[in-house]
């Protein structure tokens, strides 16, 4: 009879592991937005912000590396002039701005 109440003392609760497994699972997820979501986020903000005070006249870097002086802004696209002989004009998207460096006024 004793051997009988040991055993049935040591059988888990499932109940309690069911809730530390939820725990377990919010607390992976919490740590995933916070690790890699939140800092993405945050880079796209900066990205917009910075595509978004682009003026005429700016200095750019490329994604591909090239250096160019920004001459007309639309909504979606821009025309970067590469080179100092002014004839290289390209169009492109502004999501091919890595960098802006402001014009000095």
């Amino acid at each position: 009879m004793n051997n009988f109440m040991l055993l049935t003392d040591q059988v888990p609760n499932s109940s309690g592991m069911g809730i530390s497994m939820i725990i377990s699972i919010v607390a992976m997820l919490a740590v995933f937005y916070f690790m890699l979501v939140l800092p993405q986020k945050k880079e796209q903000k900066k990205v917009q912000e910075m595509h978004n005070s682009m003026e005429v006249g700016d200095v750019v870097v490329t994604t591909s590396g090239f250096y160019g002086v920004l001459i007309d802004i639309t909504e979606d696209d821009v025309i970067v002039e590469f080179g100092s002989n002014k004839n290289c004009r390209i169009p492109m998207r502004k999501s091919a701005i890595a960098q802006v460096e402001k014009a000095e006024k």
